[in-house]
């Protein structure tokens, strides 16, 4: 008060603190005020005396600022302190008193405003935390009409600062949402670029004409204009059904490749808010010079815009955060919706995928066994067979079906089950193409892996049971060309027999021999190299054996080892340890 007060004119050093303080006084005094220090903070400006003993000393125009950010009933930071914890302590209005005192006198000094630290030391009351105070000096900050910022200085002056002019832009776009809309929809371009799961995302579309009807599965972005809500009457609900059902004049085939993200109603005001604060502050920089700001306040306008483009990040991932699905329990049901709520702050696609994966809504892997679950379910098997390519117009069609990421998803469960060694129980057979002349498959085959292009797969899908028939039927037998036990034929095509050369037909004298019953066989194999030949043997010859209908094969793995040097106890204990955990039969070292 002596050295900054002082410098007003007509203030007297001495009468003027004496009178000032006698307020302040006899006012806490009638508030009951129990504080054990008098501080700026805990002076009550709010109070007319107090009041008048202060703004007695400077101009006019000081009152309207004490007013609205500083002291008062409709003061700024008494509604701060209402909205927040800070009002257990007061804390914002306790800062803005303390500003108030150090910077007013000061106000058109060359070094103006307090520091940070000399703000809290004004402001705390022994016992309490400064940065609880640091907290309100902070929001203060950011919304006040007259507090000034400059790194760690604040201070007060009766000219409005950039804040204001923010405030009024903000307000104005109220009355043009398109330009608002604009700016969410940029934002939600750039964040699907990460498309995640899905082959393609289509933000915002006018309408369901904008969707192309695909094979692959992709994800709608539905426009703000069509929030979700809870109730049946939700606006992103109608807008995803009208979509899933037709594109344009035409109804939609593929149903099952298309999931929505839709915004939340609530958080959506939020985000509408946010934005419109950025674009305020945004048009404030791109006019700093036709409104002839001060570098102080160009800089105050540039970290605002910053800190107004973190608050529409962080806000767009909690405004969409619902994810609707069509879903279809089985034929003869109707079709429901399941809104699922995302989390997370990841890209919203990946945020996306990563919750349809999660909750089985959407498959980016299935196995060959499963395929063949879903082929008896239905039934999806089309008489004794079904092409590749009709699988693939099913999965993308019927909402009671797995819906796949895209096609290579059926083509690999596909090469999965050809694979399998059980397929006569666990999965399908192969062939090309079924001639009906004859009534039998063209390169008929199971148990082997068969190359299928992810591009409009071609050949058939068979049934185990009819496969295992032509199969069956088209062996050649012994003598004849067939492998070892009469295996079935790779190809699925007989050989010609050698008395006759016709296919599939033996003389009459040959089919009275009877087919053998058992095989067996051993190999020594390369012990540097035992996992390829091990492989192979699998290949050529164990999936020809089990292929055949209710054969048992059982295959032994014998090692011996002799070890001129003796085994060191490492690879003792080592070998050991793993022999019991890989569950072999018998196994054990010998010292002779």
């Amino acid at each position: 008060m002596y050295s900054d007060w002082s410098t007003l004119l007509k203030f007297q050093r001495t009468r003027g603190v004496l009178r000032l303080m006698a307020a302040v006084v006899h006012s806490l005094w009638e508030k009951g005020d129990r504080s054990p220090l008098i501080l700026p903070s805990t002076l009550s400006i709010d109070d007319p005396r107090v009041q008048f003993e202060l703004t007695r000393y400077l101009s006019d125009n000081w009152v309207p600022v004490i007013e609205k950010d500083v002291d008062g009933p409709s003061s700024l930071p008494l509604r701060l302190d209402g909205q927040t914890d800070l009002g257990r302590f007061s804390a914002c209005r306790r800062v803005a008193r303390t500003i108030f005192l150090g910077s007013a006198p000061t106000a058109t000094a060359a070094q103006r405003g307090l520091e940070d630290q000399r703000i809290k030391l004004g402001c705390v009351m022994p016992g309490e935390s400064p940065a609880v105070f640091g907290d309100a000096l902070r929001r203060l900050a950011g919304v006040a009409t007259y507090l000034y910022q400059d790194g760690p200085r604040y201070w007060y002056s009766t000219q409005p600062t950039v804040t204001k002019l923010a405030d009024e832009r903000a307000e104005q776009l109220k009355r043009e949402p398109d330009k608002v809309a604009r700016e969410i929809e940029r934002r939600v371009r750039a964040e699907v670029r990460d498309a995640g799961d899905f082959s393609r995302v289509h933000p915002f579309p006018a309408s369901g004409h904008d969707v192309p009807d695909d094979l692959d599965t992709r994800l709608v972005v539905l426009s703000p204009a069509t929030p979700h809500t809870r109730d049946e009457d939700s606006p992103a609900l109608a807008a995803a059904k009208q979509t899933l059902e037709s594109r344009g004049t035409a109804p939609r085939l593929f149903r099952n490749t298309l999931v929505f993200v839709a915004a939340d109603k609530t958080k959506l005001q939020d985000l509408d808010e946010a934005v419109r604060r950025y674009l305020a502050w945004e048009s404030i920089v791109l006019d700093r010079e036709q409104l002839d700001l001060s570098p102080h306040q160009v800089r105050q306008a540039e970290e605002q815009k910053e800190a107004a483009d973190s608050t529409v990040s962080a806000r767009l991932p909690e405004t969409y955060q619902w994810l609707l699905v069509p879903t279809q329990n089985g034929l003869q049901a109707p079709v429901e919706w399941q809104a699922v709520r995302l989390n997370g702050q990841d890209a919203l696609a990946v945020r996306a995928g990563k919750k349809l994966r999660t909750d089985g809504l959407l498959v980016t892997v299935l196995a060959g066994t499963s395929l063949r679950m879903e082929l008896d379910r239905v039934p999806l098997w089309r008489g004794d067979h079904v092409s590749a390519a009709q699988l693939v117009d099913d999965f993308a069609r019927y909402l009671y079906l797995p819906r796949l990421k895209n096609p290579s998803v059926l083509v690999g469960a596909v090469r999965d089950g050809l694979a399998c060694l059980s397929w006569g129980r666990d999965s399908f057979a192969y062939a090309d193409s079924y001639d009906d002349v004859a009534g039998r498959y063209r390169g008929l085959r199971a148990a082997e892996h068969v190359s299928i292009p992810e591009t409009d797969p071609p050949g058939l899908l068979v049934k185990p049971d009819v496969a295992c028939g032509q199969l069956e039927a088209e062996r050649p037998v012994a003598g004849g060309q067939g492998g070892a036990g009469g295996a079935p034929l790779g190809s699925g095509d007989s050989a010609p027999t050698a008395d006759t050369g016709s296919v599939g037909v033996a003389p009459a004298s040959d089919q009275a021999v009877p087919r053998p019953r058992r095989f067996h066989g051993s190999a020594v194999l390369d012990a540097t190299r035992a996992g390829r030949d091990a492989g192979r043997i699998a290949e050529e010859i164990i999936a020809h054996l089990a292929a055949l209908p209710r054969a048992e094969v059982r295959v032994t793995l014998e090692i011996e080892a002799t070890i001129p040097e003796g085994a060191p106890e490492n690879v003792v204990r080592t070998v050991t340890e793993n022999s019991r955990t890989l569950k072999l039969s018998s196994h054990g070292f010998e010292r002779e």
